[in-house]
């Protein structure tokens, strides 16, 4: 029910932003490709196939584990720094309170924003609850926290899945490549256009800066 006395609810957020889940993609789709990229497809038998097929899966899963863990850690990190920043708002004057409510805004935001609207931001939390006195984990957090993971694993199988299918190697790698650039083509796309930079650039940008740390993390041993 909506109306003057019961005001639609808000938006729910994505658990996860569109460039979070495309940077996520991307990532894991660099770490498999320092695996395929090193494969040598000249001396390369089946066994060599295989083994390379469970190292990336292998790779992504642990890689995937990492940075679901990682994700976790700084959103504690950022609801911790949310509680500190509403504390100063409310047990500061009201100079300070308004610097810290400009601090925690986006600067873009926080520059074209007055006095009186910082104000307003600053009464309306200084009336608010008491924050809580320390920050926990939220069941979003842990759904992100497992998103993350599927999207860096799951990224792995379009490209190494030629090699399971296809009995030339070369071919396969072929297509894996293939698979590849336009998966890091299509991240790029969609970075251009969620940040408003021109999509097709970005996405051709996105496949050269995907080539280039390929083969840096294969000339460090990645």
């Amino acid at each position: 029910m909506t109306g003057p006395d019961h005001p639609p609810p808000p938006p729910r957020r994505r658990v996860l932003s569109p460039a979070e889940r495309i940077s996520e993609i991307l990532f894991g789709l660099i770490m498999v490709l320092s695996f395929t990229g090193s494969l040598s497809v000249a001396s390369a038998g089946r066994s060599e196939i295989r083994e390379m097929f469970i190292s990336a899966v292998g790779c992504n899963a642990a890689w995937g584990i990492v940075d679901a863990v990682m994700y976790l850690l700084n959103a504690l990190l950022e609801r911790g720094r949310g509680i500190v920043t509403l504390r100063r708002v409310r047990n500061t004057d009201p100079a300070r309170g308004r610097a810290a409510v400009a601090e925690a805004l986006p600067p873009e935001i926080g520059a074209v924003l007055g006095e009186e609207h910082l104000e307003a931001v600053r009464d309306r939390l200084a009336r608010g609850p008491e924050p809580p006195k320390r920050a926990s984990l939220t069941l979003d957090d842990m759904r992100g926290a497992i998103g993350v993971f599927l999207l860096v694993f799951f990224s792995t199988f379009p490209v190494v899945l030629p090699f399971a299918f296809m009995q030339d190697p070369w071919r396969a790698l072929r297509l894996s490549n293939g698979v590849a650039m336009v998966m890091l083509f299509l991240g790029g796309l969609g970075l251009g256009r969620y940040a408003g930079f021109r999509p097709l650039r970005t996405g051709l940008l996105m496949v050269a800066v995907g080539a280039v740390l390929v083969a840096i993390t294969i000339a460090l041993g990645g």
